[in-house]
């Protein structure tokens, strides 16, 4: 990596434009970045790593904050780099998320981040991508560096030279990971740990599972685990095979009682049949015997009711004969019911017509009668649509003169509006001219009223501007007299040390070194320093302030330029006005602008207002006349509805005669034809129900003489009711069916009657006893069965839970091994150092071995770095301790006892070290552009001078090595410079050679 060109704005303290030319800075291959403290030396190097990676290195990057706030509100933060990566020359520009101003209206809004990446093709940049995760990737893989290995290998931090040094093992651990990229073995151990928890737990529910099974079979069985047997840990039990013995042991002990007991089953069972026949041959003797008894009992009643008997069948025989006449009497009953009826009826329907017409008509003119009737009904049919029109003429003219009515209303209304809507008119128009004078006033009086703003503003800003000016101009009369004092005290400071140089050149002498000034290996008489006398650390820290109070001096120089010209605009802007006459004319114009506003705001009303009277106006004119010809209209259709009444109601009134309306006369003529022909109806049904009374008599009479019945009385005697025939039916019946039942009996009686009967109480006795004997037997078959059945399932259960936990168990002991040992927990890891420690340690080992070929030259022999793999104080686990060995004393130390000036020296070579062996990690990337931030100025003069030559030994093969430091001698060894100056209104960078 090379990099070429960087432009920087609005970036960190760079509020405008910066641009840094490298390969003007690489002619020299060292070079100094210097500058004031704060003035954003640092930020080079974050605006270089933002351009690559989107991000600035360390705790920079959590203050999310990377815009100037001195820029212009406006203006973007970009930064632009030129780069060759992989042999590939690139341009990426890059813009963290700020805040901008909206364009319409107050506040702000987030611009996004943004990134564009090129190519240089030939003479051309070609555009890569715009995407931010695409050009990460792309940074990433041509360097094969991430933003942390990056600041490790190329930018060398500010403050952290020391953390990798000083760090605990855990601590250098992390930083290793990250910069080697071993995760994958702290993922192997993560695998392990979790593959062993997951095992344990697996391992835990098949032991459960077992438990389980082993807790039914002793449920089961009724019988306790062995004593020496844990159900809490049945792994030994498991793998001795004492589980599944006494397993084995339950299901035998079952089966021999399922044996046992169904012997018993079969014994009781034989003595059980045989107990069972004889009781059942004594209930079935006792149960003949006792019919036998009850035979003989009932014959003798039924032979005692034979008189009974027979007159209960004459009786019967005398009713089914007379149930044959019933029928025809009640037909005949029944005829001269309807005859009765059927005469009255007529005498009725006779008497009703005679009411009608007014006397008795003749029975044979009925019909004649009716025909009349209906034909009248007719004709007041004909007449209902001359009714109907009457009607509808009557309604039309109510409609008539109620419409006459509301136009005489509607009339009246719209000619009092034609009356008074011109005035109306005529005002809206004077309002309307009125508001369109105030509208063409309004843009006259707000650029008055703008112009008297402006000018009362710019006498209060003379006001601030003028007391702003006079403090600024006392605090740079106070900064230049305090300028003076200083750099008096610079000149005091220097010619004392002239005075004293002898004693100081005196101090720098070692034993054996040669004077500076003479050669001379002998020093005789080395002149001292005076009490008090300053020294190059004195002069520096004058010279720092005189050259602080020179920038404080300048910048204040520059603010009063910049209030004089301020103070000398607003003057101008203000003219001769007095303020009190400026105000009293912004009030007088902001009332004017204020009326006229208002009543140009309600000239779109007015207009509206105005044309909606105007077509009002015409509108009425038109309503007017409708309604004028419309009242002559129904005049004309109202003198030939009346004469049409005239004549119908004429007509109507000679059909209708005393009846109220057509309906009445219609329903009149239509009841007298009903009543007729009713009548008629009546007369002929008589006649026929009198016919039908004389032959049902004579049916009667025969009926009786074909029963054998003298007279119809003495059939009606032998008569009975439908259930008192049934119940004589039965009993007749009953009495001869149980006296043949009885005798069938009696006749199957056999010779042993007389044999006293058999003890049934005894024999049941003994069959209960045998039936009990019976259950007991197989209620323990049952049980020992059902207990085999299931010991013989559970054993299969076992067999197979057995089966599927014997492989969690051997995998989970293998896995718990293993990953108490890649965890450095097992005994058998003497060193007690995690796996992906173990690879750190070998990598940290290579860093140490680069790191102490250049702490030999920096240390002038003295000092080398140890890598140990033991635990350091305080320490859970070993692998990545770190020892500094002073070869003067051949002792080994730890790093926390070093000076301020050693740390450094030790600790740049670490990460000089850690550089080379991370570079050479990631494929041999060249970085032909290094840089190293701080730290000098805690070296003295001869270590300063050793690490300069190990620092001017990376230019080797064309590297651009960069220098970040404040140190005034730093400035005087290297020429080539970046310098940084700092300002109120952003930093600038310039190039000194």
């Amino acid at each position: 990596m090379r990099l070429h060109r960087l432009e920087i704005q609005a970036f960190g303290p760079f509020a405008g434009a910066a641009t840094i030319d490298f390969d003007d800075l690489s002619e020299a291959g060292l070079f100094l970045l210097s500058g004031a403290t704060g003035a954003g030396k640092t930020s080079v190097l974050d605006a270089v790593c933002f351009a690559l990676y989107g991000d600035v290195p360390g705790d920079r990057s959590q203050a999310k904050r990377l815009r100037s706030d001195q820029a212009d509100p406006t203006t973007p933060p970009r930064v632009t780099l030129e780069a060759t990566l992989a042999g590939r020359r690139f341009r990426i520009v890059r813009s963290p998320a700020w805040e901008r101003p909206k364009k319409r209206g107050a506040g702000t809004t987030t611009e996004p981040a943004k990134v564009t990446v090129s190519e240089r093709v030939g003479p051309d940049w070609q555009p890569l991508s715009s995407r931010l995760d695409e050009t990460g990737d792309l940074v990433v893989r041509l360097l094969g560096l991430d933003l942390t290995q990056f600041t490790q290998v190329a930018m060398l931090p500010q403050g952290r030279f020391q953390a990798f040094l000083r760090a605990r093992s855990d601590e250098r651990h992390r930083l290793l990971q990250q910069l080697f990229r071993t995760g994958r073995f702290e993922a192997v151990e993560r695998w392990l740990r979790e593959r062993r928890i997951a095992l344990g737990h697996e391992s835990a529910a098949g032991h459960q599972r077992v438990a389980d099974v082993v807790s039914r079979v002793s449920e089961a069985a009724a019988t306790p685990l062995p004593d020496h047997v844990d159900v809490h840990d049945l792994a030994p039990a498991v793998d001795d095979d004492t589980l599944r013995a006494w397993v084995e042991a339950c299901l035998a002990d079952a089966v021999s009682g399922r044996e046992e007991s169904q012997a018993r089953l079969t014994a009781a069972g034989v003595e059980e049949q045989t107990a069972r026949a004889a009781l059942e041959a004594a209930r079935a003797d006792v149960a003949r015997r006792e019919r036998l008894v009850a035979a003989r009992q009932e014959r003798d009643v039924l032979l005692g009711r034979t008189a009974a008997h027979r007159a209960d069948r004459a009786r019967l025989d005398a009713a089914r004969r007379a149930a044959v006449v019933v029928p025809w009497r009640h037909q005949a009953q029944a005829a001269g019911a309807a005859a009765t009826r059927a005469g009255a009826a007529a005498d009725a329907a006779l008497a009703a017509v005679a009411d009608r017409l007014g006397e008795v008509p003749d029975p044979d003119r009925l019909s004649a009668l009716a025909d009349r009737s209906l034909a009248a009904a007719a004709e007041a049919r004909a007449q209902r649509p001359h009714a109907d029109r009457l009607a509808a003429v009557r309604r039309a003219l109510r409609d008539n003169a109620d419409r006459r009515t509301q136009l005489a209303d509607e009339l009246g209304r719209v000619q009092h509006e034609r009356a008074v809507r011109p005035d109306r008119v005529a005002a809206l128009r004077a309002e309307v001219a009125h508001a369109r004078d105030d509208a063409r006033r309004v843009d006259v009086l707000t650029a008055s009223a703008q112009d008297a703003r402006s000018r009362l503003d710019a006498h209060e800003q003379v006001v601030v501007l003028r007391a702003r000016l006079q403090e600024v101009r006392e605090r740079w009369l106070q900064t230049r007299e305090q300028t003076f004092v200083l750099k008096d005290e610079l000149l005091a400071v220097q010619r004392l040390r002239l005075d004293g140089m002898a004693a100081e050149l005196a101090v720098a002498l070692v034993v054996g070194g040669c004077c500076p000034v003479c050669g001379s290996g002998d020093h005789p008489a080395k002149a001292r320093p005076a009490p008090g006398a300053p020294d190059a650390a004195t002069e520096k820290t004058a010279l720092n302030a005189v050259a602080d109070a020179e920038v404080v001096e300048h910048a204040l120089d520059q603010q009063v330029r910049e209030l004089e010209q301020s103070l000398a605009a607003a003057e101008a802007r203000v003219g001769d006005d007095p303020v009190a006459d400026l105000a009293a004319r912004l009030a007088t114009l902001q009332d004017s602008l204020g009326a006229a506003l208002r009543s140009a705001g309600r000239l779109p009303e007015l207009e509206a207002r105005l044309s909606t009277d105007e077509r009002a106006l015409v509108d009425l004119e038109h309503r007017c006349d409708e309604l004028l010809a419309a009242d002559f209209r129904l005049v004309g259709e109202r003198g030939g509805l009346t004469q049409e009444e005239a004549t119908l109601g004429a007509e109507l009134a000679a059909v209708l005669g005393d009846h109220p309306d057509l309906d009445a006369v219609h329903d009149a003529h239509r009841r007298t034809a009903e009543l007729c022909r009713a009548a008629a109806r009546a007369a002929e049904e008589a006649r026929t129900a009198a016919g039908t009374q004389v032959a049902a008599d004579r049916a009667v009479a025969a009926a009786v003489a074909d029963a054998g019945f003298e007279h119809v009385a003495d059939a009606q005697a032998a008569t009975l009711e439908a259930g008192a025939l049934r119940a004589l039916d039965e009993a007749v019946t009953r009495h001869e069916r149980r006296l043949e039942a009885v005798t069938e009996v009696l006749r199957d009686a056999g010779p042993d009657d007389a044999v006293p009967l058999p003890d049934v109480d005894l024999l049941e006795r003994r069959h209960v006893e045998v039936l009990a004997r019976v259950r007991t037997a197989a209620s323990d078959v049952s049980r020992y069965s059902a207990r085999t059945e299931r010991l013989a399932g559970l054993l299969a259960t076992l067999d197979a839970e057995l089966a599927a936990w014997a492989p969690v168990r051997r995998d989970h002991g293998v896995v718990a091994r293993l990953s108490a040992f890649v965890e450095g927990k097992s005994a058998d890891n003497l060193l007690k150092m995690r796996l992906s420690a173990y690879v750190l340690a070998y990598r940290l080992s290579q860093v140490v071995a680069a790191a102490n070929e250049r702490l030999a030259r920096m240390s002038d022999q003295r000092y080398s770095l140890e890598h140990t793999g033991q635990r350091g104080a305080g320490e859970s686990r070993g692998g990545l301790s770190l020892l500094v060995r002073d070869d003067w004393s051949g002792e080994s130390r730890d790093p926390a006892t070093l000076s301020g000036g050693e740390t450094f020296v030790v600790s740049l070579a670490l990460a000089l070290g850690l550089a080379d062996v991370i570079s050479h990690e990631a494929g041999g990337a060249t970085l032909d552009t290094l840089f190293v931030d701080e730290g000098f100025g805690s070296l003295d003069a001869d270590t300063l001078d050793d690490v300069m030559d190990t620092l001017d030994s990376l230019r080797d093969g064309g590297r651009v090595v960069g220098v970040v430091s404040h140190v005034a001698e730093m400035r005087d060894r290297i020429p080539t410079q970046l310098h940084v100056a700092k300002h109120r209104r952003g930093s600038t960078v310039s190039l000194r050679r």
